[in-house]
């Protein structure tokens, strides 16, 4: 398969359907930005030279520190160029967490929006190495106009180029998930085909010229969930890579009817977005101002990923919009797309349809049957990642060989039914996953417990209408307060140290904290007594 190189990918589309729109940017100020795939390209080689000019070469990392906008996707096109690796920066992070990202992910350079300036410089002085802060504003137009838009050299390139994906999962900070070219193009990039609507898979790159000559039937998508996630990135992506149309809203608060009017106004076909968090507000402004206040028949699929629609919300769309397909896709960082929704187990649980390629490994290492019952983890084997970035011992843990094949195994308990569709249960750990951002309680819990009024903190998952699970704080506050603080004060002395996504959204007190016997929290009684504590006022924001 010699050529599955996402520059080579890229740079085929290009010459195959050089006049045709790539991006689109539209943001809630009234900006625009229109490039065609030679536009794009162009701007892309531009930036890409500049990196070489930098000392910037195959393996290195580049930090893309942005919002949703054309320079995230030139910088990720340009370090694909010069064989680098663009690393994802979530720019909710605050100084503590941005330090050690820059450090863990290795970052040689990172271009960082105007308003994220002084916090990217703070995490690169940081460092005990050189890391470049490129701003996205003027600065960036000029040093893009310094350098030629001819494509650089392609030597050296194959589908063994490494791309990374930074995530939260549930160890806490973040940890880099190392794909090679092929691989996530495969199994998360529009690689593999879809059958449904009779795109092939992709074997070499006269395959991806076929396709664009042949007409990719989804002319134009839209994400909503950032560029950062990697949802986002691989619906994206997988548009770009095949000749269609990708549309970005830059729109830090998400205002769902300029949403829906970019998408009447593109004439959008599929739409990506992450749970209740995003179909919530969509259908409320429906419910307000009427389905027909859009010209929305271009819309084919809705689609969420990172966490699942509530049934509720999933049925008042549909009902809004009786001609559109409602997707609830199934993966994780570790293992690309693995199936779709189709349903509910007896018990409960979402069921999802997938691949030969998942299957359930149980206690004993064996694979479970369909209808045997045995719960197990979630697995996929075919392509997956290569490694954690400076992780063995999780990279062992995770990507393990069983009886000769190699799996990932992020951590769902599952169950395979008798039809054999598999029935998730979620992770074995107690990771918050609240609106597709997913928070690690102990890094919560560290941050209030610093609060000078608490003597003792546990977090958890409660849930919310809107945001799926919310951060909820179990706290026991110090003896003989004059002045106790509540959720505001708490929050706010959070924000020094988490990104706003972490901070409680509710507090519940409590006269004692109830940890185990070795000291560790007792997460099962910490929900018990959140829950019991919250019945009735389920939270919508």
């Amino acid at each position: 398969m010699a050529g599955l190189n996402f520059a080579d990918i890229f740079e085929t589309v290009v010459d195959s359907t050089p006049d045709a729109p790539a991006l689109v940017v539209r943001s809630t100020a009234g900006d625009e930005v229109r490039l065609t795939f030679a536009e794009l390209d162009a701007r892309a080689n531009r930036m890409a030279h500049a990196l070489l000019a930098h000392g910037i070469g195959p393996g290195d990392h580049v930090g893309c520190h942005l919002y949703d906008g054309n320079q995230y996707v030139e910088l990720t096109l340009a370090a694909f160029k010069v064989r680098a690796v663009p690393v994802n920066v979530n720019f909710r992070y605050v100084d503590e967490e941005l330090e050690y990202l820059f450090d863990n992910a290795d970052l040689a350079l990172v271009v960082t929006e105007p308003d994220l300036e002084d916090r990217a410089e703070r995490a690169a002085k940081s460092l005990d190495r050189a890391c470049a802060v490129v701003v996205a504003d003027h600065r960036y137009e000029e040093l893009l106009a310094d350098h030629p838009d001819h494509r650089p050299p392609a030597a050296g390139r194959t589908p063994d180029d490494l791309y990374g994906l930074w995530t939260g999962g549930t160890t806490g900070m973040p940890k880099g998930v190392m794909w090679r070219h092929e691989d996530i193009y495969l199994s998360a990039v529009g690689g593999s085909g879809n059958p449904a609507l009779g795109v092939a898979p992709v074997v070499d790159l006269d395959d991806v010229a076929a396709r664009v000559a042949g007409g990719y039937p989804l002319k134009c998508t839209l994400t909503l969930c950032p560029l950062m996630h990697g949802g986002g990135w691989w619906v994206g992506f997988s548009s770009l890579l095949s000749g269609a149309t990708h549309v970005l809203v830059r729109d830090l608060g998400f205002d769902p009817g300029f949403a829906l009017g970019v998408i009447a106004d593109e004439r959008v076909n599929v739409v990506m977005t992450i749970g209740d968090a995003y179909a919530r507000p969509i259908v409320d402004h429906l419910e307000a101002h009427g389905a027909d206040e859009h010209d929305l028949s271009s819309l084919v699929v809705y689609g969420s990923g990172g966490a699942i629609l509530s049934p509720s919300v999933k049925a008042a769309l549909t009902a809004k919009l009786p001609s559109l397909l409602v997707l609830d896709a199934f993966g994780a960082s570790e293992t690309g797309g693995q199936g779709a929704l189709v349903g509910q187990s007896d018990d409960g649980a979402p069921v999802f349809a997938m691949d030969p390629t998942n299957v359930v490994i149980a206690d004993d290492g064996t694979l479970c049957a369909p209808g045997d019952g045995r719960m197990g983890m979630l697995a996929t084997t075919g392509h997956i990642p290569i490694r954690y970035h400076k992780d063995e011992a999780k990279t062992v843990a995770t990507f393990p060989v069983v009886d000769g094949v190699r799996y990932a195994v992020p951590g769902d308990m599952a169950r395979v039914l008798a039809d054999g569709t598999i029935a998730v249960y979620g992770r074995g750990s107690v990771s918050i996953n609240t609106g597709g951002e997913k928070v690690f309680p102990e890094e919560v819990e560290k941050a209030l417990k610093s609060h000078p009024a608490v003597f003792d903190a546990i977090v958890v998952g409660t849930p919310s209408e809107r945001w799926g699970s919310q951060v909820t704080a179990v706290v026991q506050l110090r003896a003989g307060l004059e002045s106790p603080p509540g959720l505001g004060e708490l929050r706010e002395h959070g924000r020094a140290h988490l990104a706003g996504y972490k901070l409680p959204r509710e507090v519940v007190f409590v006269d004692a904290v109830q940890r185990s016997p070795s000291g560790k929290p007792d997460y099962r009684w910490a929900k018990d007594a959140a829950v019991a504590a919250l019945e009735g006022s389920v939270t919508t924001g």
